[in-house]
């Protein structure tokens, strides 16, 4: 078995001993990690390594930042899409991990509909299509905080959000060409229902009243996705003190 679990940590300073206890709890082979917030230097690399985890990174101060931990050995570690400038916001990396080609994607939020980050948001997913057919036809599965929910079953108020941030037309478009690659989403393959959420807002009541987003996914290609056998989101991270806005999805392949 393969199990591959992604997480926006939202800090990992502030979130390494939640990480750490998931590691030692969910026994992951494969963590894709976004939003670490920290350059190299200061990623707990000790620590994951006293837990049997490596780890590649593309950090950087303050905002977003993303990891692949893994317990497996790993090769062929890339920084970026393949059009990314050597100063490029650090929101891509991907290693191959026994066969599978392993991305963690942390993509732009787009903060306004219409706005240049909008565009740019859409412009990003495009490019990651480019950088998965560049990579050929090793299996993948890119895991990762997208900032667009699907479909309806993934807001918890529809009517609310259409046409609004995370939930646009133009969004789900450029998610849509990103997922015709043959890109399946590992937990719709399991739990075809409503309500289940991966990000909840700190303020007020959101989470009490599950007045959430599913926005983190594990997509897999096609034969990844034959060998899929259970995926789940794990809402009880978020029920921790001081914990992330996301939570974990976790995926089992045989």
């Amino acid at each position: 078995m393969l199990r591959i679990a992604t997480w926006n940590v939202n800090s990992i300073r502030v979130r390494e001993p939640h990480v750490l206890d998931f590691l030692r709890r969910q026994e992951p082979d494969v963590l894709c990690l976004q939003e670490t917030k920290v350059v190299d230097d200061d990623f707990p690399t000790d620590e994951l390594q006293r837990l049997g985890y490596a780890v590649a990174m593309a950090g950087q101060r303050t905002y977003n930042g993303v990891a692949i931990v893994s317990r497996l050995p790993f090769t062929e570690v890339r920084v970026g899409l393949v059009d990314d400038a050597p100063d490029a916001e650090r929101r891509l990396i991907a290693a191959t991990v026994r066969g599978v080609r392993v991305y963690s994607a942390y993509v732009p939020n787009g903060k306004e509909v219409g706005a240049p980050s909008f565009r740019a948001k859409l412009a990003w997913l495009d490019r990651l299509g480019a950088t998965l057919d560049a990579a050929g036809e090793l299996p993948a599965v890119i895991g990762g905080d997208f900032n667009i929910a699907r479909d309806e079953r993934d807001v918890h108020d529809p009517v609310a959000y259409r046409g609004q941030l995370h939930f646009h037309p133009d969004e789900h478009a450029a998610l849509e060409r990103l997922l015709g690659r043959g890109l399946k989403d590992a937990f719709r393959l399991h739990e075809p229902a409503a309500g289940h959420y991966s990000w909840w807002d700190y303020r007020g009541t959101s989470l009490a009243r599950n007045q959430g987003l599913r926005i983190d996914y594990l997509f897999l290609s096609a034969p990844l996705a034959a060998r899929c056998r259970a995926a789940r989101m794990h809402p009880e991270e978020r029920r921790r003190d001081r914990p992330s806005d996301h939570v974990p999805v976790v995926a089992d392949l045989d």
